[in-house]
């Protein structure tokens, strides 16, 4: 059973930041690590469109859709009813300002978030505000967004030149001017997303951009060694969950195939009076 606890809210999250005390994220695409994530104490599960790649093998986040995003957080709702949800609208779901407010309703409604978050800054000033404007706590991204990643020719490290660094700040600033609670900060170099930081009085977290942020977040995934197809420079692994499950596997496997799995212990049994009248119950049948 969920041990209860004190669950995160939208000012709280402000708060945390005038303290300067940090806010520990996970992206959680499933019922079992919301499990985990909430027993060791997480402040808030991101239902990230990232699980595309993590839980479907998707080699981008284009083609998660909506229906698919409402499941998830669902599932995670039911493993961490107790934590900070956050969910990331899918690509295309956002497209303008119409079908971003009738989709962040739709989370806020069919998926029991707290909060829901989209990509971009300054060009998304339209979509934010309209979505903050009907009452939906929203967040958005800025650095490297996932969804634009055609644009640059793949997932690379935003805001190198001070120029860039700029426009960062501004895409910043822009998402707190048109409402937004708070923003990712995404591979951008560290004094890039410590100087976005200071330029907002709202809520951001980091993910490969130094530790100037209040919020850290890592996928789950990542940091267990669930998925081990690649691991980006900025992850840590605190497990290696990928060998320990194709270890055990293997042992399963072996034992099947060498008569040692299912034993006695791991089988049911009968009364052995039941047992000898079963035995003359099918004598009777034999030819």
């Amino acid at each position: 059973m969920t041990e209860e606890r004190k669950k995160l809210t939208v000012p709280d999250l402000i708060a945390r930041k005038r303290a300067g005390e940090k806010v520990a994220m996970a992206s959680i695409p499933d019922y079992p690590s919301a499990v985990w994530a909430e027993r060791a104490g997480i402040d808030i599960c991101a239902i990230g469109d990232s699980l595309g790649m993590v839980s479907y093998g998707f080699s981008t986040t284009l083609p998660v859709t909506m229906d698919m995003m409402i499941e998830h957080c669902l599932a995670v709702q039911r493993g961490a009813p107790n934590t900070f949800r956050l969910v990331a609208m899918p690509y295309g779901s956002y497209a303008n300002p119409d079908v971003a407010v009738m989709n962040a309703l739709r989370f806020m409604k069919e998926g029991a978030v707290d909060c829901v978050k989209m990509q971009g800054g300054r060009d998304k000033f339209a979509i934010i505000k309209a979505i903050a404007d009907a009452g939906v706590p929203i967040m958005s991204h800025v650095g490297m967004c996932p969804h634009f990643v055609h644009q640059y020719g793949g997932f690379k490290l935003q805001g190198k030149t001070a120029e860039e660094a700029m426009k960062v700040i501004d895409d910043g600033l822009a998402i707190q001017e048109a409402g937004g609670i708070g923003f990712e900060i995404e591979a951008v170099p560290a004094p890039v997303a410590k100087a976005v930081d200071a330029a907002v009085d709202i809520f951001t977290f980091g993910i490969g951009a130094g530790p100037a942020s209040c919020g850290q977040l890592l996928l789950a995934f990542d940091l267990l060694g669930v998925f081990d197809q690649f691991k980006p420079k900025f992850t840590k692994r605190y497990a290696n969950i990928s060998e320990i499950a194709v270890n055990a596997l293997k042992t399963y496997a072996a034992e099947v195939r060498g008569g040692q799995f299912p034993d006695a212990e791991h089988s049911y049994t009968m009364k052995p009076e039941e047992v000898e009248k079963l035995e003359r119950l099918l004598a009777k049948r034999k030819p």
